[in-house]
């Protein structure tokens, strides 16, 4: 493409302007709908969330403060069976008959006398802690943890020989024991009781030697004011027992317990309270779960609460309409509101397409110099890649004559002198001719690096040794502290000529008798390398433009050198996934670091 193509290019026809603003208004009305729409759509999404978790959190609330409450009378009650106990290890006819083989007569004879007041019924005594317990019966358990049987005439309570069975431990307990246990009344439905094992410790040798068994009606949960309609009971072996629900609702309660327990709830954890949503007699319900007896070695018993969600489901619909209602007025404002937008739009929407199209084609024009522009760079670049090519013969040949002429043997010291001076002339010309060759293929992009492992230290060294047979009175010192066996991810001739660039650079602009400091280590997955030397500072104004080719600032008037360097040297860094930057230059001395990548452990091992 040429420039007359440029100038010629011409705008695509467009479509009328009407239909273009009649289609800009269509879409701003489905966008403010879809809008509003969704807007809508997710305030009631988190309205209603927002209600469920409120109430949700207000239920748990109200659940954990009633267990709190019962937790409280619970350890009333248990430090009032404690103290009792205590009592019963200080009567010598309990003590003797337990310690010897029991004799049930006796036993529950003297124990009858001692736990009158306990079997008392509620409001029957008053006063003292053991008053407020109010046992239904009782029982002694053996050295083995097995119930010992009551004798019939006893006061300690009917019980059945199963019922009996399910009192005993698998030994006497060391401590204190809460548990739950099913009771079938003669005529009545089966009941849960509430039990307590209480060791009864030797007062000679202070082991246990017994324990007896307090069989009570649990507390009953009580309900805060956000729990109204709640349902409370115990879940206990499979089977629950809760107020106001008929036996199929029961039936069914206890198995979705029973199916939900094994799934991560934690029978030791005190604290651990699980809830889900149930449904009891087609109503929904929440249902609260907590253990009443972690730790225990009775089997594990559950409080269960059920809260009743009709009255959140209602708040929840009305909530819903309440948000679709506000909805709807705002999709029809949104949707007159679009209108007046986009009758005072349509105006400027139809200049919008001229621009649009005038646009384009300015893109295109643009897409066209660019093309054109690419094309001058890689003739350019093809021009000096020919241009130093067909330098490098003249200059070698002219080498080889001055060569020749020097070897006479009828020159003059002075004459030798001027021959090896323009023989040094052209091993520079040589070497500019091959930095700009490099550079010319760097810039059309032909200069591809095949990536090995490099031996850095190794090439530092090598470069060192170089620069140490250079002939030069400047007496320079070297310092060097980097690591042997450093690998880099390059190719080795161009690293070659990196350190080469960089050490030439430290020498020609050093101060006699200074100093050249190497260093370079590994960083993660970057090795840095700085080389430094004592020479004056770069001045400020100088320093954005070294990098620049044929640069040469006013610290270099009398330095040999042609600018290339620096800039060959960064391009080369920068081909290698790395580069070339000026740390610091100041008065203690100038620093240039450059960066490689690290080789793998794969590539260094080969």
């Amino acid at each position: 493409m040429n420039s007359a193509s440029i100038e010629s290019f011409e705008l695509p026809p467009a479509a009328p302007l009407e239909n273009r603003a009649a289609d800009f208004r269509l879409r701003l009305l489905v966008a403010v709908m879809l809008v509003v729409s969704a807007v809508t759509a997710i305030a009631a999404y988190f309205a209603e969330r927002n209600l469920a978790a409120n109430a949700g959190g207000a239920m748990q609330r109200d659940f954990q403060r009633a267990l709190e409450l019962l937790h409280n009378a619970q350890e009333i009650r248990h430090a009032a069976i404690e103290e009792r106990a205590r009592a019963l290890e200080r009567r010598p006819r309990i003590h003797a008959v337990l310690e010897d083989a029991p004799d049930l007569a006796d036993l529950y004879a003297n124990a009858d006398i001692e736990l009158a007041d306990l079997l008392a019924p509620a409001g029957d005594a008053a006063g003292g802690g053991a008053h407020r317990v109010h046992a239904e019966f009782y029982r002694f358990l053996d050295r083995g943890g097995a119930a010992i049987s009551a004798p019939p005439k006893s006061a300690a309570g009917m019980l059945t020989q199963g019922e009996e069975s399910s009192l005993a431990l698998r030994g006497v307990p060391v401590r204190q024991q809460l548990g739950y246990v099913w009771l079938q009344p003669r005529g009545g439905h089966a009941a849960v009781r509430e039990i307590i094992a209480t060791p009864i410790i030797s007062t000679e040798n202070g082991e246990v030697i017994a324990a007896w068994v307090l069989g009570l009606r649990p507390f009953e949960l009580s309900a805060g004011e956000a729990s109204g309609g709640i349902k409370s009971g115990i879940w206990l072996n499979g089977r629950v027992a809760i107020a106001g629900l008929d036996d199929t609702a029961e039936r069914a309660l206890a198995t979705e317990i029973a199916r939900a327990l094994p799934a991560g709830f934690a029978d030791d954890a005190r604290d651990a309270t699980t809830h889900w949503r149930v449904e009891i007699a087609g109503a929904p319900h929440q249902l609260f779960l907590k253990r009443l007896n972690p730790s225990s070695s009775f089997p594990p018993a559950y409080e269960v609460c059920l809260y009743p969600l009709a009255e959140l489901h209602a708040r929840q619909r009305q909530l819903r309409w309440q948000v679709l209602g506000a909805g709807g007025v705002l999709l029809l404002g949104g949707w007159l509101a679009s209108r007046v937008i986009a009758r005072r739009f349509s105006l400027p929407v139809a200049q919008l397409v001229v621009d649009s199209e005038m646009q384009r084609a300015q893109r295109a024009r643009a897409e066209a110099a660019l093309e054109l522009t690419h094309e001058e760079l890689q003739r350019s670049a093809r021009f000096s890649a020919d241009a130093s090519h067909q330098l490098k013969t003249p200059v070698t040949v002219l080498r080889a004559g001055l060569e020749e002429l020097l070897a006479r043997e009828n020159l003059t010291a002075e004459e030798c002198n001027q021959v090896s001076a323009l023989i040094h002339q052209t091993f520079r010309l040589s070497s500019l001719i091959e930095d700009l060759l490099l550079l010319s293929r760097m810039d059309a992009g032909r200069l591809k690096l095949e990536f090995a492992a490099v031996n850095l230290s190794q090439l530092i060294e090598a470069a060192l040794d170089d620069l140490g047979a250079m002939p030069d009175d400047r007496e320079l010192e070297l310092e060097t502290d980097f690591p042997p066996d450093l690998h880099i991810a390059g190719e080795k001739r161009y690293t070659s000529i990196i350190l080469q660039n960089l050490l030439e650079n430290a020498r020609k602009y050093n101060q006699p008798r200074g100093r050249i400091r190497i260093t370079a280590r590994a960083d993660g997955p970057l090795v840095h390398l700085v080389i430094g030397n004592t020479g004056r500072p770069i001045p400020a104004a100088a320093q954005a433009h070294i990098f620049e080719r044929f640069h040469r600032g006013s610290i270099g008037e009398n330095v040999p050198g042609y600018g290339l360097g620096l800039n060959l040297a960064r391009e080369l860094a920068r081909l290698h996934g790395g580069d070339l930057r000026l740390a610091r230059s100041d008065e203690s001395g100038t620093e240039f670091e450059v960066t490689f990548q690290l080789a793998s452990p794969a590539a260094t091992n080969r």
